[in-house]
């Protein structure tokens, strides 16, 4: 019986074990079965690298040196410029001097101006200023400041120091302090002094100077007595300035546009045609003057050069107006006392001036500069 049994519990074992074994050489066969047919797979074609899109050459960078006012008016539409992979453009806001005699020298490409060339500098000989928009020089006042109107022979005599109280002017008594820009030949002062004296660089009495017209417009903001110039695109969003109505007329895109405020002025890229950039500087002033550049301008509340073509046939009209109401009928300017036939000798000069920097080819130019000469020419001799 024992032997019996121990032979059955070894047979068990035995089959136990070849059953187990058969499992285990079914197992490794099962994992060599696929590095064998791996090792007969075909191998992949190693893929192809993806074709760098060729480089695009940077756009060119130009430098925009200029005064303030300009500068601050046109930088959206530096932004829009980039934006649209036209081209770099660098801001460098300092002086109307500094702006125009780097542009001579060739340190900066472009220059931002409001005013006009003033063509007896050197520096400025051989510079072409392109008008962009027209703007305004405007009288600023503290928003506190009662006086809501000015003449422009008040302005005038204020300028030459013979207004002095606030009384003068419909106001109350008070001492009236002048606010002007130190930096000299700048942009807004030259034009309100050549369109009140005829010359951008009439000396004036104004004791308090600062350094550009922002600052100047923050001193005004804290002054109740104080008044300057500024232009009508820098402040007209300040609720703390008031802008004065030259003779009974506001400053705004509509007097601008019909030329009824007679302060309107032009704000100006200026370059010269042997830059280095030139042909990027032309590409600014191009887009400047596009529908797009155009919008741009009006959302600054500047009035595009190219949408009231008609305004510089107006300059004979303005600067007749401004002389009756500076000098009278007598029509002898303080500053320059010769005449022909009634009108200032200055006045057929600023004329001339204005037009051939804004319209050098037109009739109006060419008959604004034979008047001119004629009256140089009279002048010379005393007559």
């Amino acid at each position: 019986m024992k032997i019996n049994y121990l032979g059955r519990l070894l047979g068990l074992f035995v089959g136990v074990g070849a059953l187990l074994g058969a499992m285990n050489i079914q197992a490794v066969e099962t994992k060599a079965a696929p590095a064998k047919s791996a090792a007969k797979a075909p191998a992949k074609a190693p893929a192809k690298k993806a074709a760098k899109a060729p480089a695009v050459p940077p756009a060119e960078t130009i430098v925009l040196r200029g005064d303030h006012s300009t500068t601050r008016a046109l930088k959206d539409l530096v932004k829009a410029y980039e934006a649209g992979k036209h081209g770099g453009v660098t801001v460098q806001p300092f002086s109307t001097i500094s702006a125009l005699d780097a542009v001579n020298t060739g340190t900066a490409d472009v220059a931002g101006s409001a005013r006009v060339a003033m063509t007896d500098r050197a520096e400025e000989k051989g510079t072409n200023f392109y008008p962009v928009a027209w703007d305004a020089v405007v009288p600023i006042v503290s928003y506190d400041n009662p006086v809501s109107s000015i003449t422009l022979k008040q302005l005038h005599d204020l300028y030459l120091g013979r207004v002095t109280n606030w009384s003068e002017l419909g106001g109350p008594s008070g001492g009236i302090n002048l606010y002007s820009i130190s930096a000299p030949l700048d942009g807004v002062e030259f034009s309100a002094r050549f369109l009140l004296f005829h010359y951008g660089d009439q000396q004036v009495s104004a004791p308090r100077l600062y350094v550009n017209v922002e600052k100047l417009e923050e001193g005004i903001v804290i002054d109740p007595h104080g008044i300057g110039f500024s232009t009508f695109s820098g402040v007209a969003g300040n609720p703390k300035i008031k802008m004065l109505a030259v003779e009974g007329v506001r400053p705004s895109i509509a007097t601008i546009s019909d030329g009824s405020y007679p302060l309107y002025s032009a704000l100006y890229l200026a370059s010269r045609d042997d830059s280095k950039k030139h042909e990027d500087v032309a590409k600014f002033v191009a887009f400047a003057g596009s529908e797009q550049g155009r919008e741009i301008l009006r959302k600054h509340d500047l009035v595009p050069y190219g949408d009231v073509p008609d305004l510089i046939n107006k300059q004979d009209t303005r600067i007749a107006f401004i002389n009756d109401r500076v000098f009278g009928t007598s029509g002898v300017a303080a500053t320059a006392v010769a005449t022909t036939g009634g009108t200032p000798v200055s006045a057929p000069n600023a004329t001339a001036q204005a037009l051939q920097r804004v319209a050098p080819t037109s009739e109006r130019t060419a008959e604004a500069k034979e008047r001119a000469a004629r009256a140089n020419a009279a002048k010379a001799d005393g007559t």
